[in-house]
């Protein structure tokens, strides 16, 4: 398979992801109990005072009488110009309220996943570095503590050492560099310890490859053997978790944004799908799975410069 055919071929599994998405998220919302129209008019009043007429007129308005093959058909061709409605809450346009979230999310979670990388790759190859099996036994360790600690008891935690004994950093809100430590270490942790664990597996793994002992005959040390053959071989799993790192980006800044009272994304999306706004959870959806697609599109098209057999096969190759 040459380049061009696998950059199409992914490029089109990326569409299909985007697409699937807003086709699903359309399917799941308008099945859920509860009707959006009753919900809008209770934070506006309520129905008190209003007609069966006037509810029919908003329910018009808003395009819920027509028939779901004709709602998603529109609601599909407004998503492909970046037009998700209006909020049916606020009545702000959606595609505005997450142009204004994004950044702050952007923030948090950018700094995230460089310190969950950064931690992650140096955890991963001490653990394959060091000669002392007691300490090798326990960087292995770390990672499977670290996966299981629930986020808002992590982002606690560092808010009780770290902001109210220590006083290193503020608690809550927007208000600077110093603010975004606290809340992207919280949503790092989890992500540091699947790098962590997926880049040590996968060095041990390669470092048993037969290659391996061939480099070790030539009298090469354990350090240049990790860092000068073993670090490019095993990369390709680690590569694909930053994938998995930015597909949970939107689920994590919903708990650590509510837990340090940030605004972002994940505020947005809490509020919305508390409230049934069906516009902006659907959008949030599409433009969390479209930078899960665009970031998984970019790694894919890392995978053949590490490893050029993917070149011809179109297909990872594992051995």
């Amino acid at each position: 398979m040459n380049t061009a055919l696998y950059a199409v071929t992914r490029t089109l599994r990326a569409l299909f992801v985007v697409w699937a998405a807003f086709t699903l998220t359309f399917a799941a919302l308008r099945l859920l109990p509860g009707d959006p129209v009753a919900l809008m008019l209770s934070g506006r009043g309520g129905f008190a005072g209003l007609t069966p007429e006037q509810i029919a007129r908003t329910r018009a308005e808003l395009g819920f009488d027509r028939p779901l093959i004709t709602q998603y058909g529109s609601a599909l061709a407004d998503a492909v110009h970046g037009d998700f409605g209006a909020s049916l809450q606020s009545g702000q346009p959606v595609s505005r309220m997450i142009a204004d979230a994004i950044p702050s999310t952007l923030q948090i979670g950018g700094l995230a996943v460089v310190l969950a990388l950064v931690l992650g790759i140096l955890i991963g190859v001490a653990a394959n570095l060091t000669a002392s099996p007691v300490l090798r036994q326990l960087l292995r360790s770390i990672p499977s503590f670290a996966v299981s600690l629930p986020s808002f008891w992590v982002g606690l935690i560092l808010i009780q050492l770290l902001s109210f004994q220590w006083h290193l950093f503020p608690s809550l809100g927007n208000s600077g560099v110093q603010s975004l430590i606290l809340p992207a270490c919280t949503m790092a942790i989890p992500g540091c310890a699947l790098v962590a664990q997926v880049l040590g597996k996968s060095l041990h793994t390669t470092l048993q490859e037969p290659y391996a002992d061939t480099v070790r005959a030539t009298g090469a040390g354990r350090a240049r053997l990790l860092f000068g053959h073993g670090l490019r071989n095993a990369a390709i799993p680690a590569v694909t978790v930053v994938g998995l790192l930015v597909g949970s980006l939107i689920g994590g800044a919903v708990v650590v944004e509510t837990v340090f009272s940030r605004p972002g994304m994940g505020r947005i999306t809490q509020s919305a799908v508390s409230a049934q706004d069906l516009p902006v959870v659907q959008g949030v959806v599409v433009v969390a799975a479209l930078a899960f697609a665009v970031v998984n599109l970019l790694i894919d098209l890392v995978y053949p410069v590490l490893d050029p057999r993917i070149r011809s096969t179109g297909q990872l190759v594992t051995a």
